[in-house]
């Protein structure tokens, strides 16, 4: 991951939610809490990000996050279904106003044909219910390039999404 650019995203990020009052938490499978360590690595996050859930397993994103196991299921652990319940239990298990979540294919395995390695879904959450959806294929790149990759994808993810939040009264 290039950390200076990571570095600079997450300071944009926590910059945008401080200046409109919001809180923000992560959801993360197969970044395994890289994103909530891009953020705590800015001095003063503490004032604006609310948690961070590592959510590794399918048990962890039931029992942490209220993802259904029906879901889980019905569509995969890697899916946009998924994310977006993800998204949606960090949300309501915080106190956060904006939550991402993150769930793919790191690799070397455990692809399939269908969910190629470099798979990853992400979906943004905000209080009140909306929720953005975004799906990369990040193709045959290393595990370590597909995490940091995805780092850089959330982070913008969230920011993007935090454009569209009014100020916290």
């Amino acid at each position: 991951m290039n950390e200076n650019t990571a570095y600079v995203k997450a300071i944009t990020l926590l910059d945008n939610a401080r200046a409109k009052g919001l809180r923000l938490a992560t959801a993360e499978s197969c970044t395994g809490g890289l994103i909530a360590a891009a953020l705590t690595e800015i001095p003063g996050a503490s004032d604006v990000f609310d948690r961070g859930f590592v959510t590794y397993s399918n048990a962890a994103k039931c029992e942490m996050l209220g993802v259904s196991e029906e879901l889980i299921a019905a569509h995969g652990a890697v899916s946009a279904e998924v994310a977006r319940a993800m998204a949606l239990g960090a949300i309501d298990r915080s106190a956060a106003d904006v939550a991402v979540a993150v769930t793919g294919i790191a690799g070397p395995g455990g692809g399939s044909a269908e969910k190629p390695v470099g798979l990853v879904h992400f979906a943004c959450a905000r209080r009140g219910g909306e929720v953005d959806q975004v799906e990369r294929r990040y193709g045959p790149l290393s595990r370590a390039e597909i995490r940091a990759a995805s780092v850089l994808q959330a982070l913008d993810v969230m920011i993007e999404a935090l454009a569209g939040v009014q100020r916290r009264p």
